[in-house]
C-alpha cells in the first residue's frame, strides 16, 4: 500500500474540489491509488470528474504567432518562477519570438528549438542570458504548430491560456470557437474520440451511484445512460453548450453558421505542474494528526 502524502491529498483536492480530510480518508481507503480514491469520492459526494487542464500550478506565458493569411500558427509555453517575471517585457518578447520560430522552422521538439537561432543568437543562449538578467529560472516547456489549407483561429486569454483552432467558415466562427475552447477546455473533439476505458470507468462510477440511490433497476439504468450522455457533452467540444448561447451545443451552433471545426489545441500555463507548497503540506498533516487524536 502506497504511503498517503500531503502532495497526494493536495492533488486529489484540486481534482475534486472536496475537503482535505475527505480526500485523505479516500486515499487511505484506496491504498494510495489516486484513481480509485477519486472514484470513491465521486460515488459518495457526486464530485465531478477531474479536469486537469483547469489546474494552473506554475507561472509563465503563452507566446503566439499567426500568419497574416491565417494558415500557419504556433504557440509556445515558457515557464518562470513568479507571476512578476511573467509580465516582464523581455520575457514576453522571448516567448513570442519562439512562437514565430516554431512556425517558420518547424522544430521536432523542445531540444531542437533550443538549438535554433533567434535574432542571431542561439535560443538556449538567449534563455540563459535572460535567466542571468532577471534572476529567475526559465524553461521552454512545450509548443504546438498548426498549418492548414483551411483557416486557423486563435485566442489568448491574457497570457495564461492559448488556443489554436483549424476551421471552415467566417471570421466569427474561428474567433468564437477559440474563445469557447479557452473557456470550456474540451478534452476531446466528439463522443467518438473518448477512449473506451474512460467511458467504462465513468459507467462504473455512475452505476455505483445509481445503486446507492435505491431506485428501481429500470430507473437506475436510465440514470446511468443519462449520466454518460451528460459526461460526454461536458468533455467534448461538439457536445458542450456553446459559450455564447448555452441553449444549443457547439455542433448545432456550427451547423447554423455553416461552419466546421477540423482540429484544435490549447495550452493552460502550468497545467500539470506543481508549485512548492510547504504550508499546505503542514496544514494537511496537522489536520490529519488532530483527527487521529479524536
Amino acid at each position: 500500500m502506497a504511503e498517503v502524502t500531503a502532495a497526494m491529498v493536495k492533488e486529489l483536492r484540486e481534482a475534486t474540489g472536496l475537503g482535505m480530510m475527505e480526500c485523505k480518508k479516500a486515499l487511505d481507503e484506496a491504498g494510495g491509488d489516486m484513481a480509485k480514491a477519486e472514484d470513491l469520492l465521486r460515488v459518495r459526494s457526486g464530485a465531478k470528474a477531474s479536469k486537469a487542464a483547469g489546474r494552473i500550478a506554475a507561472e509563465g506565458v503563452i507566446g503566439m504567432y499567426v500568419s497574416e493569411d491565417a494558415k500557419l500558427a504556433a504557440m509556445v509555453e515558457v515557464n518562470c518562477e513568479t507571476d512578476f517575471v511573467a509580465k516582464n517585457e523581455d520575457f514576453l518578447r522571448f516567448a513570442n519570438g519562439l512562437a514565430q520560430l516554431v512556425a517558420s522552422q518547424n522544430p521536432a521538439d523542445v531540444a531542437a528549438l533550443a538549438a535554433l537561432d533567434l535574432d542571431g543568437e542561439q535560443v538556449e543562449s538567449k534563455r540563459q542570458a535572460l535567466v542571468q538578467k532577471i534572476g529567475e529560472n526559465m524553461t521552454i516547456r512545450r509548443f504546438q504548430r498548426m498549418q492548414s489549407s483551411a483557416r486557423i483561429g486563435h485566442y489568448l486569454h491574457g497570457v495564461k491560456i492559448g488556443v489554436l483552432v483549424e476551421f471552415e467558415g467566417g471570421d466569427d466562427v474561428g474567433k468564437d470557437l477559440a474563445m469557447h475552447i479557452a473557456f470550456a477546455k474540451p478534452r476531446y473533439m466528439s463522443k467518438g474520440d473518448i477512449p473506451g476505458d474512460l467511458i467504462s470507468r465513468e459507467r462504473e462510477v455512475l452505476t455505483a451511484r445509481a445503486k446507492e440511490s435505491g431506485k428501481p433497476p429500470e430507473i437506475a439504468a436510465k440514470m446511468v445512460e443519462g449520466g454518460l450522455a451528460k459526461f460526454a457533452s461536458e468533455i467534448t467540444l461538439l457536445g458542450q453548450p456553446f459559450v455564447k448561447d448555452d441553449k444549443q451545443s457547439v455542433e448545432k451552433a456550427l451547423a447554423a453558421r455553416k461552419g466546421k471545426v477540423l482540429s484544435y489545441a490549447f495550452f493552460v500555463v502550468g497545467e500539470g505542474l506543481e508549485k512548492r507548497s510547504d504550508d499546505f503540506a503542514a496544514e494537511v498533516m496537522a489536520q490529519a494528526q488532530s483527527a487521529g487524536r479524536k
